[in-house]
Order: C-alpha cells, then structure tokens, then sequence
C-alpha cells in the first residue's frame, strides 16, 4: 500500500516529542545565520545570494543527472537580479527556465502557490516540449496514457519499481487539496510545513518530469516563508545531492508507510540543518572578504585598487602582474605600477619572485 491509498490520506501526523528538539534548532541556525549575514554590508549580501542561488540552480538540476553550464547559470541569475558581474554570456533556453522558475519561488515567496504557477514553472523547465529525446506534456498534468507514473530503476527488462504516483484521473482533486492547504494560514510551524509540502507534491508526482525540481523550489519558496526575506543564504537541493541516496531510500520508506511521517520530518529538518551548518563552506569567500575589508576599513584607497583586492579574494584567475592590472583596470603601466607599489607598502600586497616573474599576492595573513 502507498501513503496515498491510506484512508484518510494527507491527514498526516508525527511525533511532536522528536520533532521538537530537531526543530527549535533549526530555527536557532537560521537566525544566527540571518544575523550573521546582515552584518556583512548590502553588496557582500548580494554576493552571497547570488552564490547561493547559482548553487541551488545547479544542484538541484544534478540530482536529476542533469548537467548545467555554471557561467550561464550565474549569468543569468544576475542578470534578472540587476547585479553587474560583467561579462555577459549566451545562455540557453532551458538554463533560462530553471533559473526563472528558482527566483519566482524565492522572490515572491509571500505570493500563493497557485495551479496557474505551477503550470508556468513546468513549461519554464521544458521551453522545448522534449525532456531529454523525449517528448512530454508541458504545462499541464500528466494523462498516464502510457500507463501509470512510476519511478523505476535497473535495466531495460529488469526494472524495479520503487512506487507508483496516484491515478492521473485524481490529480486535479489532489492537487487543489495540495494548494489550498498550502496556502491557508494554519497552526503547523511554516519550516515543519516545508517538509511535509516536499513530501506531498513529489508523492502527487503530477507531471511528466520535473516533479523533483518544481518540488525544490515549492521547498525554497515556504523556507524563504519561514525566515520573510527574499534573501537565500544556504542551498536545500546542495544538501540534497550531497546525500541523494539516502533521500531516495526515506522518500521510498515513507510512501510505502502509515501517515506517520515522523521520520521524514526528522531526516528532512536534519538535512536542513545540515544545509545551513555547511554555509560556511559554501560562502567561505565572502566571509574572507568581509573579514579582509573589516580589517582595512580605515585605509584610502581608490577604485581601481579595490576592484583588483576584490577580485583576487573572489574568482581570480591566474598571477597578479603590473600588465594584468593594467589590463584589468585599462589604466596606464604606470598607474598600475603606482597603485600596486601603495598596497606592498600598506603590506597588503605581497611582493613574489622578481624581474620578469615579478607578480604579486594578497596578505591575507596582514596584522597591522
């Protein structure tokens, strides 16, 4: 028997006793994490953010064995965002789709998930009509027509199937109960309804492919919810793929299952915990740049000396040689050389090697 085919399906329920300590500290992390980043300064935020989303973008496609470019992706993001990261690349229709679908969760998280949006998210995913080589229902629910929605492993003929989606007949019904209890104000914590908003929509299963990413951002959109900012600052689907194996193996546990979701709530908030922890791994970056420009507040310098610092803290590439910035900045050999020779004296340039390999790093260990 399938969750679904419980009686009194979607009546969910748990154990509030291991629920509670899991939960009270996941909203302990997500505010020291709001409040840490807050202090950094409005563009190092944005920077954040923009690292955050490209991460989620990216991950989430992985979990489904797809492969994006990272460039077009953070292109894109920044583009609609209205950040100027300069360079700006070609970037293909279905990078484009995700990406729009990723930002309209989380932008106007505070706006109701409707059948029309999800509908608008599907046809973003699939601009083309095709998944892969094969073509699919786009904007609108599965029919089953090829039979029912399974989700299969194994080899052509040696086939396991780890569950069966409801009927496509029932969709519509189960879909709007999905949505309205989505969107109605209830007494269940908005971070405790994100889990079980996961494991509701991809049970449904409701189109022909992209349930788990339109899942993602259903999950990206209610924890933006929870914290009331626009502003993402840890990746659920990064984490996600880090243990993709083990989401797989609970998702099948608890759709062959009672109602009785305690341990999907658990695995889910723990996972979730484990996503904000490893922020600081995936902003490390701008911490260090927050951290250098902290130190260095009180020392003039002028633009073309910060954009260089902030390159070399961020996506440098290469060695640092007077050429370089001069190349970089399209200043003079000479202002170049001046600009460089302040920041050695201010020790925050470090000279290396000499004559024609003479180039030059950041102290990021200055003192003074």
């Amino acid at each position: 028997m399938y969750i679904y085919q419980n009686q009194d399906w979607s009546n969910f329920f748990w154990n509030q006793e291991k629920i509670l300590e899991i939960l009270s500290k996941v909203k302990l992390s997500q505010g020291l994490l709001l409040g840490k980043m807050k202090s950094l300064g409005f563009n190092l935020q944005e920077e954040a953010v923009l690292n955050v989303l490209s991460q989620d973008v990216l991950k989430s496609s992985e979990i489904e064995g797809e492969i994006l470019d990272k460039e077009q992706v953070r292109s894109s993001i920044a583009r609609r965002l209205g950040l100027n990261i300069g360079g700006g690349i070609h970037v293909e229709r279905n990078v484009e789709g995700i990406v729009e679908m990723m930002l309209d969760a989380t932008q106007h998280y505070s706006e109701p998930l409707t059948k029309d949006r999800l509908i608008g998210w599907h046809s973003s995913l699939f601009p083309t009509g095709f998944s892969g080589m094969f073509k699919i229902n786009v904007g609108q629910f599965r029919n089953d027509e090829n039979g029912p929605m399974q989700v299969v492993s194994g080899a052509i003929g040696k086939e396991k199937v780890h569950y069966q989606a409801p009927d496509a007949s029932c969709l519509e019904s189960e879909i709007n109960n999905f949505l309205e209890w989505l969107n109605t104000q209830t007494a269940t914590d908005c971070v405790l309804k994100t889990g079980i908003a996961h494991l509701w929509f991809v049970t449904l299963h409701p189109f022909d492919d992209g349930n788990g990413r339109i899942g993602r951002a259903i999950t990206d959109m209610l924890l933006a919810r929870s914290e009331n900012t626009n502003r993402r600052f840890y990746s659920m689907s990064a984490q996600i793929r880090k243990e993709r194996k083990e989401y797989y193996n609970i998702l099948e546990k608890t759709q062959k299952g009672s109602l009785d979701i305690t341990d999907w709530l658990v695995w889910f908030l723990e996972c979730l915990l484990r996503a904000i922890e490893n922020t600081e791994e995936t902003l490390a970056s701008i911490f260090i740049k927050a951290s250098f420009w902290q130190k260095f507040t009180d020392i003039t310098l002028n633009e073309r000396q910060k954009k260089i610092i902030n390159k070399l803290l961020g996506d440098f590439e290469g060695k640092l040689t007077s050429s370089k910035w001069a190349k970089l900045c399209k200043c003079s050999q000479d202002s170049a050389n001046r600009d460089i020779l302040d920041l050695v004296e201010k020790n925050i340039l470090t000279k290396v090697a000499a004559g024609r390999s003479t180039n030059y790093i950041l102290n990021l260990n200055n003192d003074s």
